[in-house]
């Protein structure tokens, strides 16, 4: 049957995809979780990356981002510490008290995807540093919560957005976006960040998306290293990192890599 959507290659699930969605976003959220509790001073990222992807096997899963993309991006998880806002790549770094840690993970189950990002601080952080994850963790949760039937994208790209400026100064990263996800890590459509609401394709039950607000203290302007890979602010701000793939319900969202709450 014709679908609207279909001509603009946005992918819409029926029931048991959406199944399998969630098996692969409880695997998410348990190594989110498992990594969570194990961040503390001492630990490398490369332990962490270890830990993950363990986990996730041990799941039957296969982690989402290992040989991912041109160049093949060498881990199971990104771990990108305070300035770096996203896809770091594991290492030797050790980290260290105060630190701000973004861990993403994906995760694979019988071809489907989930994707979810959390940040945590290593032992006793700044004020400012609280308060950056938890404005970021807030857009977050108040774009999931316009991801509802018949509303348009850009709903979602806007409760992220009016959080963010309802909570202070801070900056929002553009340059990357959320985007669609099922039986490809990335998919369109694309979900920014920033933006009016009330456009872009409407929301329709079977669709899935990752939201993912990056938040930083200062100028949002990034640069990628010579890795190819890890993404940093320019002036060297902490920046923050949550994300969770969500599917489109006549019942509202169904946030898939939660493993408890849900908005509302």
């Amino acid at each position: 049957m014709f679908h609207p959507l279909r001509d603009r290659h946005i992918e819409v699930k029926n029931h048991a995809q959406l199944q399998l969605m969630r098996a692969a976003g409880v695997v998410v959220g348990e190594t989110l979780a498992l990594l969570s509790a194990a961040v503390r001073p001492g630990i490398t990222t490369a332990e962490l990356d270890a830990m993950a992807e363990e986990h996730i096997r041990s799941s039957g899963a296969v982690p989402s981002f290992k040989g991912y993309s041109e160049p093949p991006y060498p881990a199971s998880i990104c771990v990108s510490v305070n300035e770096q806002v996203v896809h770091g790549i594991p290492g030797d770094r050790v980290l260290a008290t105060g630190d701000l840690v973004s861990v993403d993970c994906g995760a694979i189950v019988d071809g489907w995807h989930g994707d979810a990002a959390t940040t945590v601080g290593v032992g006793a952080v700044s004020p400012s540093a609280h308060r950056l994850m938890r404005v970021t963790e807030d857009a977050l949760w108040a774009g999931l919560a316009a991801v509802r039937a018949d509303g348009r994208l850009s709903d979602v790209s806007s409760a992220v957005e009016s959080s963010v400026r309802a909570s202070g100064s801070f900056g929002i990263v553009e340059e990357y976006v959320g985007h669609g996800i099922g039986s490809a890590m990335h998919m369109p459509p694309n979900v920014p960040n920033v933006g009016r609401p009330g456009r872009g394709p409407r929301l329709v039950p079977g669709m899935t998306i990752a939201v993912e607000p990056m938040v930083v203290l200062g100028d949002p302007s990034t640069e990628v290293l010579e890795d190819e890979w890890t993404v940093v602010t320019r002036d060297s701000s902490l920046s923050a990192h949550f994300e969770h793939t969500v599917a489109v319900t006549p019942s509202g969202p169904w946030v898939l890599t939660s493993l408890d709450r849900q908005p509302g």
